[in-house]
C-alpha cells in the first residue's frame, strides 16, 4: 500500500464515525454547502471545490480555493406493523417502532489550485448518504432477536484533474479511492435462510476499500447558457466477509454507477437558473438489487443469486435559483424529486434500510467577508414519506416504513 493511498484512507477513516446525509435512496442530494442550497444541482455550474463530488469537470472553473463544511443532520426513521400474521409465519410484533441515534455531524473538505492556463488539480473528500437505523429490543425487538439495525457509512478522496482544450469548454477526470463499512445487529432470525448463517448479524463492524473513475465535461453554451455532464463508473469494493451470509454473492457490495447531465441558464444580470437530472443504477448491486421474493425460495442469503433489498434504479430531478444580490450576499433555493427506489413488496427487509425519501427542499446563502474569504450556510428538510405492502413471510400482516429528515450546514471558503 502506498504512502498516498494510507493517508486517503487515514482522511476516510476520520469522516467515517460521522458519516450519514440526506439521501436520493442512500446517496446524498448534494455536496457540499453550496450545492446544497441548489438541492444538488450544478452539474453545469460548479462554485466551489467541492465540486468534484458532482462533476470533477467544475474544477476548471472554481480557482485556487479550499472549502471545509460541516453538517448537522437529523433523520426520522420509523416502520409501522398493522395486523396479526397468520400462525407460523415470520410475523412481526404490532405498532409503531421508531429508531434511535436522530442527530449526525457530517464534514467536507477541498481544495483545487490551478497548474496553467488550460489545467487545474485538486482532491474532494466526501461522504456518501449511508444507512443508519437502531431499533430498541423491546419485547424482542424488529425480529425477535433484541435490538435491531444496520450502519453503513461510505467515503470517498478523489483527487481531480481537469483540462480545457478550448477556452471555457473543460475535461475532468477524478480517480475514485472509496472506503465503506458496515455492521449489523439483530438479525438472526434471518441466519436460517442463509448459506452461512454465522455470517448474517452481530457479527461486528466489517470494512472494504475499492476504487472507480469519475469522468465529466462542462462548458459554456454561450454568455447566458452552461451544460455538463458526469459518469461515476461502478465502484468495484472488497467483501464485506464477516456480512458474507446476509450479502448476495457472499459479502459482495459494490458502489453503484451514477450519470449526471444538467444545464444552468442565466435569464437576467446576476440570476442563474439550474437544472440536473441524476440517475443511479442501484439494481445493477446484487446486494441491493436482488428481491427477497421469489429469491429466497430459489437461493439463500448470501448466494449469488440471492435475496437482497429490492431496490429499483432512482432518478432524480433538481431544480436550483440563485441570485446575487450584491458584491457581499448570494442566495439560493432548491427543490428535487425522485421516486424512491423501495417497492411495495421489499418492505420487510428494508425496515433496516428505510431510504424512502422523494422530495428534498432548501435554502442557502454565502456571504463574502473579503475579496478572499466567504461563508456560507444552508437549511435543507425532506418531507415524510411512507410506503407500505404485505409482509412477504408473514400473511396478513401490512408493514409501513416512513422518514422525514432535517439538516443544517456551515462553512466557508478561502481563495489562495
Amino acid at each position: 500500500m502506498t504512502t498516498a493511498t494510507r493517508a486517503s484512507l487515514a482522511i476516510t477513516a476520520l469522516l467515517l464515525p460521522l458519516s450519514a446525509q440526506a439521501t436520493n435512496g442512500y446517496f446524498a442530494h448534494g455536496y457540499g454547502v453550496v450545492n446544497q442550497g441548489l438541492a444538488g444541482a450544478g452539474t453545469a455550474l460548479s462554485q466551489d471545490s467541492l465540486a468534484a463530488a458532482t462533476n470533477p469537470a467544475g474544477m476548471a472553473f472554481v480557482g485556487d480555493r479550499m472549502d471545509a463544511a460541516l453538517e448537522l443532520f437529523a433523520p426520522t426513521r420509523e416502520y409501522r406493523v398493522i395486523g396479526n400474521a397468520a400462525p407460523g409465519s415470520f410475523g412481526l410484533r404490532e405498532g409503531t417502532t421508531r429508531s434511535g441515534r436522530s442527530l449526525f455531524a457530517i464534514p467536507n473538505i477541498a481544495a483545487n489550485w490551478t497548474l496553467t492556463e488550460q489545467q487545474t488539480l485538486g482532491v474532494t473528500v466526501y461522504a456518501n448518504g449511508g444507512i443508519n437505523t437502531d431499533y430498541p429490543g423491546n419485547d424482542g425487538g424488529p425480529f425477535g432477536a433484541g435490538r435491531a439495525g444496520v450502519n453503513l457509512e461510505q467515503v470517498f478522496v478523489s483527487p481531480s484533474w481537469t483540462w480545457q482544450p478550448v477556452p471555457g469548454q473543460a475535461l475532468g477526470i477524478a480517480p475514485v479511492l472509496a472506503y465503506q463499512r458496515f455492521s449489523a445487529r439483530g438479525l438472526d432470525s434471518f441466519a436460517g435462510f442463509s448459506q452461512a448463517p454465522e455470517a448474517v448479524s452481530n457479527a461486528g463492524t466489517d470494512s472494504s476499500v475499492g476504487f472507480g473513475l469519475h469522468l465529466g465535461w462542462q462548458g459554456s453554451l454561450s454568455d447566458d447558457w452552461r451544460a455538463g455532464i458526469a459518469w461515476r463508473s461502478r465502484l468495484r469494493m472488497g467483501r464485506f466477509d464477516r456480512y458474507r451470509g446476509l450479502f448476495a454473492d457472499s459479502g459482495n457490495f459494490d458502489i453503484p454507477a451514477t450519470f449526471n447531465a444538467g444545464l444552468a441558464w442565466r435569464p437576467a444580470e446576476d440570476h442563474w437558473l439550474l437544472l440536473d437530472v441524476q440517475h443511479t443504477r442501484f439494481a445493477g448491486i446484487p446486494a441491493v438489487g436482488n428481491p427477497l421474493l421469489p429469491n429466497l425460495f430459489a437461493a439463500p442469503l448470501g448466494a449469488a443469486e440471492g435475496p437482497g433489498f429490492g431496490w429499483r434504479n432512482m432518478t432524480v430531478v433538481k431544480l436550483g435559483w440563485q441570485w446575487q444580490a450584491d458584491a457581499r450576499h448570494t442566495w439560493r433555493l432548491g427543490a428535487s424529486y425522485g421516486r424512491q427506489p423501495i417497492p411495495d413488496s421489499e418492505v420487510l427487509f428494508n425496515i433496516v434500510a428505510p431510504g424512502v425519501q422523494e422530495w428534498h427542499l432548501s435554502g442557502g446563502f454565502t456571504r463574502a467577508l473579503g475579496p478572499r474569504v466567504s461563508v456560507s450556510g444552508v437549511v435543507f428538510h425532506s418531507p415524510k414519506k411512507t410506503v407500505s405492502g404485505d409482509n412477504p413471510l408473514g400473511p396478513g400482516q401490512t408493514i409501513e416504513l416512513g422518514m422525514y429528515q432535517f439538516g443544517v450546514a456551515a462553512g466557508f471558503g478561502v481563495r489562495f
